[in-house]
């Protein structure tokens, strides 16, 4: 099982697959006896395997890595070297809104991730601006306090703490605070890209602007 040609093993020593995988198992908080275990081999093949001593074939890899759900496209693409932060401090975050609107971006500069996720308070009689919004995403957010109006597609939604959305934004859609108190929402939307909102503030690329009830 563990015998490969010379091409093969070279190509999977190139790649350390040991050390690749000896990393991934310690992430899973394995022991090599308990990964061994679940992939029903012994914990001396995955000590070598690990150390480098022997090449896995496709078929082991395979495998092994089932004892942790990951494919093999995904082991040989991941890059620790490229992991990305983990914790953002509130000071970190990046604030895009506009008057009325605190519009606070987590990892705003994750240029990799595929999740838009942001913290956002509306102001008293603020809303998302006098065109409604639409864009190629789908969204999903929560109520944490205050209360909100929602417009997708035509119908009106009313919002209360606990309430939440989720919708594709390419349908027309706004928010609106209608009571003179701020409401607080937490929200998500893939793929990753920056609100229309924070758009029109920081690089003027939406036509759109956030208004604030006089």
């Amino acid at each position: 099982m563990l015998a490969l040609g010379w091409l093969t093993k070279w190509f999977f020593m190139a790649m350390e697959v040991g050390d690749k995988l000896k990393t991934i198992r310690k992430m899973h908080g394995l022991s090599q006896r308990e990964l061994a275990k679940r992939v029903g081999l012994t914990n001396s093949t995955i000590s070598m395997i690990e150390s480098n001593a022997v090449s896995p074939s496709i078929s082991s890899l395979k495998r092994i890595l089932g004892g942790v759900s990951m494919s093999i496209p995904e082991f040989f693409t991941l890059n620790f070297e490229q992991q990305s932060q983990v914790v953002f401090r509130a000071e970190q975050l990046e604030d895009t809104g506009c008057e009325g609107i605190e519009h606070k971006l987590v990892g705003v500069t994750d240029k990799t991730s595929n999740l838009t996720f942001a913290i956002i308070e509306y102001q008293g009689a603020a809303d998302s601006g006098t065109q409604m919004l639409s864009h190629a995403a789908e969204v999903a957010g929560t109520v944490l306090d205050g209360e909100i109006e929602l417009t997708v597609g035509g119908t009106l939604y009313k919002l209360s703490p606990g309430d939440s959305y989720k919708f594709c934004a390419k349908l027309p859609h706004r928010f609106s605070n209608k009571s003179t108190k701020p409401c607080k929402i937490v929200s998500a939307q893939v793929p990753a890209k920056l609100y229309p909102c924070a758009l029109t503030i920081k690089a003027n690329l939406f036509p759109l602007t956030c208004n604030k009830s006089q």
